[in-house]
């Protein structure tokens, strides 16, 4: 019954995880792969949530648990270490795509053989076999060598003399007109989107401190109303020995209320911020928007936040 749960748990996790990867589902979904001894899976996702844990203090009794559980999970699986001369290469294990380099943090696998490669434009395609053994970590380094182009295969001079078709350096190509100056595009003002990003933190980290609080006064509450049970008292219509704490189970019963809503509107809050910053991110600099032109602001609602595409087609 027990794995059942876990079994069903880990499909709504994975699923909350491709919508919105943070360190508390993360968090949770390690927990779970750990506890179906999937401990690659576990590991990798723990060790995510290691990498963005947040400064609360809320959340600061869960690491040790988190730290534990890598450790043991570690401990079943090997682990990579990719470094990639070239930035931005694509990075391959054993045929699937792990992401750009440079990789943050290790890539756990299963013991054995693995291959591993990294592609990028312009680059020579290059592979490394590595062999993994568990609790241990292997390190890759992946040398990428520039492509000739082909001009340059051709045997043309690119620098000082004459080309092999006799083109002076410098000289234009017949039938095209000389290249003009081209200017570098605007730089991106990536203040904002940090500046953004940390307060979405801020409201997340907050969100979960008052639901974590909100959760601990409504044990108090169950025990609470489970003593004025054991008692013989009900507080539907209380006697004068069970006043008070009918009254004081009142006043914690809107505590959680309290923090609940307090929970839901950091929560928004966090989403309208982060939706914000990859708005921000992603807009083109440089370009004015002409009418009907379509473009992406943020949006909240009492149940979440996200972007909106406005335009006219």
């Amino acid at each position: 019954m027990a794995s059942r749960k876990y079994v069903e748990a880990e499909a709504e996790l994975q699923s909350a995880w491709e919508l919105n990867p943070t360190f508390d589902v993360a968090y949770n979904l390690g927990n779970t792969k750990y506890q179906l001894k999937k401990y690659r899976e576990a590991a990798e996702h723990l060790s995510f949530a290691l990498r963005n844990w947040p400064l609360v203090k809320t959340v600061a009794k869960l690491k040790p648990t988190a730290e534990q559980r890598l450790a043991e999970s570690r401990a079943q699986v090997g682990a990579l270490r990719v470094t990639v001369s070239a930035a931005g290469a694509e990075v391959l294990v054993d045929g699937k795509a792990l992401g750009r380099a440079p990789l943050e943090g290790e890539v756990f696998v299963e013991p054995g053989e693995h291959r591993v490669e990294a592609r990028l434009e312009g680059y020579a395609p290059v592979s490394q076999t590595v062999k993994s053994a568990k609790g241990e970590t292997a390190d890759v380094g992946l040398a990428m060598v520039a492509e000739k182009s082909e001009a340059q295969a051709a045997g043309v001079k690119t620098e000082g003399g004459m080309g092999a078709a006799g083109v002076g350096v410098g000289a234009p190509v017949m039938g095209q007109p000389p290249a003009g100056p081209v200017e570098p595009p605007p730089k991106k003002n990536w203040v904002p989107v940090i500046a953004l990003g940390a307060a979405s933190a801020v409201g997340l980290g907050v969100g979960i401190g008052m639901t974590v609080a909100g959760s601990n006064v409504l044990d108090d509450v169950h025990a609470q109303r489970q003593s004025i049970r054991n008692a013989g008292g009900q507080c539907t219509k209380p006697s004068a020995s069970f006043v008070d704490d009918c009254a004081e189970l009142s006043s914690a019963g809107e505590r959680v209320d309290t923090l609940g809503h307090v929970a839901g509107a950091a929560y928004v809050a966090s989403g309208v911020l982060a939706a914000a910053a990859l708005t921000y991110a992603l807009w083109p600099r440089g370009e004015t928007r002409t009418a009907g032109q379509p473009r992406v602001v943020a949006t909240a609602h009492p149940t979440g936040a996200g972007v909106v595409v406005l335009g006219a087609w």
